[in-house]
């Protein structure tokens, strides 16, 4: 079923307003028609079932009918991704989305070759992929930052998975096996790696657990794959799924 992230609240007898790239969504690519049923979410009040009650090219109004699943969060997981060539980021907030990350944090380091990139755009990837999925909720895609800054800001309260590519790491399996779940976030860096001050300031982070994602030089998505992919199995919700 044709599932679409809104912004509006739902609850029983709403009527929510379609945006005109959904209306040209539901009209050219589905060939939605009046009555034609389909499932909406905004990331607080679940997932709902509604009815096309009108669609044209001016817009189309959506019944609400009832409630199909109530909202559920996944785990509070960050990702911090050093900027890499747009192709590349796209595919990487795309998945990083399937994966089930709360938060992309796009960062500027000392090999970064790109110091911005289209946050809308990266918003809009995550949106679709939220939609495809079945998550009840859109990761939110923040502003680029710079990572010393970030780290120098560190919360607390929240774990750093470091993956650090100089391999002086022990494998990530091992690393997370003692693990507890929580607030986490997972750092990803630049195809030209960390410099040696960012990677120290990395493992001096009060709550920093350095890993190795094995003997081979990983692409950026490559690492930021594997890595999301298997703290899901070792600490995430992909246990006992």
């Amino acid at each position: 079923m044709i599932r679409l992230y809104v912004t509006p609240d739902l609850h029983e007898a709403a009527v929510v307003a379609a945006g005109a790239d959904q209306v040209h969504y539901l009209s050219h690519v589905m060939r939605a028609r009046p009555g034609d049923e389909l499932l909406v979410f905004n990331g607080r009040d679940g997932e709902w079932l509604t009815r096309v009650a009108e669609i044209s090219r001016r817009g189309a109004r959506l019944e609400v009918l009832g409630r199909h699943r109530a909202q559920r969060e996944g785990p509070d997981l960050d990702l911090l991704i050093a900027l890499v060539k747009r192709s590349r980021l796209e595919i990487i907030v795309e998945k990083a989305a399937e994966l089930g990350v709360r938060r992309i944090r796009p960062l500027i380091t000392a090999r970064t070759n790109a110091d911005r990139t289209n946050i809308d755009r990266l918003a809009a990837i995550a949106i679709e992929a939220a939609e495809q999925t079945g998550r009840l909720n859109v990761p939110l895609i923040l502003p680029p930052a710079r990572l010393v800054d970030v780290l120098a800001d560190w919360p607390g309260d929240r774990r750093l998975m470091f993956c650090d590519e100089a391999g002086e790491a022990a494998s990530i399996l091992d690393a997370l096996r003692e693990a507890e779940p929580g607030l986490w976030a997972i750092l990803i860096g630049p195809e030209g790696g960390f410099s040696a001050d960012e990677r120290a300031s990395a493992r001096a982070v009060a709550r920093a657990v350095a890993v190795s994602l094995g003997p081979r030089i990983l692409r950026a998505d490559t690492a930021a794959i594997a890595a999301l992919s298997v703290w899901q199995a070792a600490l995430g919700d992909w246990r006992g799924a």
